[in-house]
């Protein structure tokens, strides 16, 4: 074969393998339950040991202004899921976890990122903490997946794999599924469980056709528990609740780390989305009763408040993002972004758009250097609610707990001055109270029409 035949003949089958290539990206979506922005080494907290989510933060994007769109878990999913507020989804509050299964959550017919994505001939999985209805049309088969392993529940015990609380009515019950059968696995502590199915999950993938996986871990929320090995990685000497949190969250490290080395090992990691995020901010409820001596396993320093809370310690999360190819090593995005962005965001990637309109906004270009795609960002939990537009944020019925004790029914924040909302500045600054309350009531009646 002559030279010329030859290029041309080596040319065809390097455009055979181009073709082969799938022209979607596979996207990954890691979920945590109640870890705060103060529990990732990348944000700067040496006490904490996450290499493999540091090294995910520097291969891509470390978000520092991302929010959930709620304080608790259920609606936080719902809009992750549908890409929209949770006042839009049904999905409000956190749902009750019950033994009958049977316990509405997303509706039927509902926008949701696997659907979405299934139209576009994507392979769907989750994998982990649903807790978004166990009624039989709000299930993740219902929902645009075609695989499931985890459980419904809002939490499950980490070896036994059961739900269970104590206060009101008791309740004790086996929580763990595959599709549509309970599963009995032998008693493997439940965040290792979640990273194996995902690694094995990873191998049944091919190259030619694109996947989306949804891997929620059910940790560090309660119970706290983790085996010896992730214990001894931090001193004996450590306070007691922050060393079980932190081998909790050392668990959900080397897991995702496990699930970072199967799409090396096949190939995957150049042409996959990775992004990570917690639900919510670190708890102290299972002491909240102990004003003296509330839980502080978690941390979300240097933010003020809790899981439940819309100060900014309830809502601002340890948020990552890596996508070779189309996000640049290295960043730090500050701009303001949510939760809901994620389903329009990937769906832009994918070459789509949503089949019905969403809240959220695609963080493409942000990612890329340009502005929040928001103009205010909103939240509303209960009593509570809150509007940010630019530095400025304003709470109504700002959140009181043990040791944080909040009177009066206004505070607004300068977030550029005071990230830590210490000071409430709307005695002095009335002009902005009023706008950002116009803000909310306009916002409330869109949501809610």
């Amino acid at each position: 074969m002559n030279r010329r035949r030859f290029l041309a003949a080596a040319a065809g089958a390097g455009a055979a393998l181009l073709a082969q290539r799938p022209s979607r990206p596979n996207f990954i979506v890691i979920y945590t339950d109640d870890q705060g922005i103060g529990d990732l080494g990348c944000y700067g907290h040496p006490e904490v040991q996450t290499p493999h989510l540091d090294r995910l933060a520097a291969s891509g994007v470390r978000f520092t202004d991302w929010y959930t769109n709620s304080p608790v878990c259920s609606p936080s999913r719902a809009s992750v899921m549908t890409g929209k507020y949770p006042q839009r989804t049904g999905v409000v509050a956190v749902l009750s976890s019950q033994a009958d299964f049977n316990v509405p959550g997303l509706r039927r017919g509902e926008i949701t990122l696997p659907g979405e994505l299934k139209k576009l001939g994507y392979r769907t999985a989750a994998i982990g903490k649903w807790h978004l209805g166990s009624a039989a049309h709000s299930r993740p088969m219902a929902q645009g997946f075609d695989d499931f392993y985890g459980f419904y529940s809002g939490w499950i015990d980490g070896f036994s794999h059961r739900y269970y609380r104590q206060s009101g009515t008791a309740q004790i019950f086996h929580d763990l599924w595959h599709n549509h059968q309970e599963t009995w696995a032998d008693p493997e502590y439940s965040t290792e469980l979640f990273g194996r199915k995902a690694a094995e999950f990873i191998d049944r993938q091919s190259a030619a056709n694109p996947f989306l996986l949804y891997l929620a871990f059910g940790a560090p929320h309660y119970p706290m528990i983790a085996p010896r090995k992730y214990l001894d990685r931090f001193p004996a000497s450590m306070d007691r609740d922050r060393r079980m949190y932190l081998a909790m969250v050392a668990a959900i490290d080397d897991a995702v780390g496990r699930v970072m080395e199967r799409l090396r090992a096949r190939g995957l990691d150049r042409n996959t989305v990775v992004f990570f995020q917690s639900d919510n901010g670190a708890t102290q409820e299972i002491r909240a009763h102990h004003a003296a001596q509330p839980y502080r396993g978690g941390s979300n320093a240097p933010f003020r408040g809790f899981k439940a809370g819309l100060f900014e310690g309830g809502i601002r999360m340890p948020a990552l993002m890596a996508a070779p190819g189309r996000i640049a090593a290295g960043q730090v995005c500050t701009e303001p972004a949510m939760a809901m962005d994620v389903l329009p965001t990937f769906l832009e990637w994918a070459g789509a758009a949503p089949s019905s309109p969403v809240d959220g906004r695609s963080v493409a270009s942000m990612i890329a250097g340009g502005p929040s795609p928001h103009d205010a960002l909103f939240w509303a939990y209960g009593k509570q609610s809150a509007v940010r537009r630019g530095p400025w944020k304003l709470i109504l019925n700002p959140p009181s707990v043990p040791g944080d004790e909040v009177t009066g029914k206004l505070w607004l924040s300068n977030l550029a001055e005071d990230p830590g909302e210490k000071r409430n500045w709307s005695a002095a600054n009335p002009a902005k109270v009023a706008e950002l309350q116009k803000l909310l009531e306009d916002w409330r009646r869109k949501v809610s029409g």
